[in-house]
């Protein structure tokens, strides 16, 4: 059973929600309470924010720094059960991508089996239960377009915007040359 907060962030309306193991869930910027509501898991319960245990607290503490561009990595016990074994692992990847990197699904897809799961790897970064903490927003297409994002692209644009990645993409497309790993191209 997990164990939710919903606040208002300058982005939005977001959740955290944790389980006894870690952080499980993190809703991304919604319009409105209740559209956050609809994101958590069924079951969750709601606490106040003045109810909020000491790691959701901690949580929302270093999600609101690293939104305001004060913070650049997290410190957080993850709970990754909700994912089969193959998601978990490229989760885990995806935790390895340091604050102003990009990769591409290929280059994940080549950590966890190969080249031809490149498709797997976008299917499981798309149902990441946890964005941002888990940085599914650093993944972008081979041809260095944005690629997807759960939350939208405007969303993934301003997440990149604060790491600083989002202009070197665009000049990376402009003069052909690659911000992206050599393995990538």
């Amino acid at each position: 059973m997990s164990r939710a907060i919903i606040f208002k962030s300058r982005w939005g309306w977001m959740a955290l929600s944790e389980t006894a193991k870690g952080i499980d869930a993190l809703v991304l910027p919604k319009a409105s309470r209740r559209a956050v509501l609809a994101e958590l898991q069924p079951g969750s319960i709601e606490l106040p924010e003045g109810q909020a245990s000491p790691r959701l607290r901690k949580a929302l503490t270093q999600l609101t720094d690293y939104l305001a561009g004060t913070r650049i990595s997290f410190d957080l016990p993850l709970d990754l059960s909700r994912g089969t074994s193959f998601q978990r692992k490229v989760w885990r990847t995806l935790c390895d991508i340091s604050h102003g990197q990009l990769r591409s699904y290929q280059w994940v897809a080549l950590r966890v089996g190969g080249r031809q799961y490149a498709r797997a790897v976008g299917n499981a970064v798309g149902a990441n239960p946890m964005p941002i903490l888990v940085p599914c927003h650093r993944i972008v297409a081979q041809d260095q377009s944005l690629g997807g994002f759960s939350g939208g692209l405007p969303t993934k644009r301003k997440l990149l915007t604060i790491e600083g990645t989002l202009a070197q993409l665009k000049r990376a497309k402009i003069g052909r040359c690659s911000s992206l790993p050599r393995e990538d191209r």
